[in-house]
């Protein structure tokens, strides 16, 4: 079993943005030269999210309205009385969604079905510089 490590760097990303990183992760196996096993995709922060969609426009829309619903900007939140920076809606979201997905490929291929696209989602209220880590395992 052999391990590759790849950080996927995403330019200043704005709050409910999502980056369909699929290309870039796909990129990853491929040059890992690895013909079968897992990739994890790792978000380094407490504010961005990875998971899977389909990455069309109405998603796009209906997605970050569908975290309003969940976890709504403004409400309180204690984490706002600790550090004052009004994003405690962020972290709540980013524990919901998780930091994280583990994708098999087989052959080289990322196994997704047709119409799933691997997406990063900004959920901080301040724009980032992100730092993706994809971990390559197999042989």
């Amino acid at each position: 079993m052999a391990v590759r490590t790849k950080t996927i760097r995403l330019p200043r990303t704005n709050e409910l943005q999502m980056v369909d990183i699929t290309g870039q992760v796909a990129a990853a196996v491929a040059e890992s030269g690895l013909r079968d096993g897992v990739v994890t995709v790792f978000n380094r922060g407490s504010t961005g999210a990875v998971t899977t969609i389909e990455f069309e426009p109405g998603l796009q829309q209906d997605f970050p309205a569908m975290l309003e619903r969940i976890a709504p900007r403004e409400i309180p939140y204690r984490h706002d009385l600790t550090w004052h920076d009004g994003n405690g809606h962020s972290h709540t979201r980013a524990a919901l969604l998780g930091p994280d997905l583990g994708v098999p490929f087989c052959d080289g291929r990322l196994t997704l079905g047709t119409w799933q696209q691997i997406v990063f989602i900004e959920l901080d209220n301040k724009p980032h510089n992100r730092e993706l880590v994809a971990q390559i395992v197999g042989e």
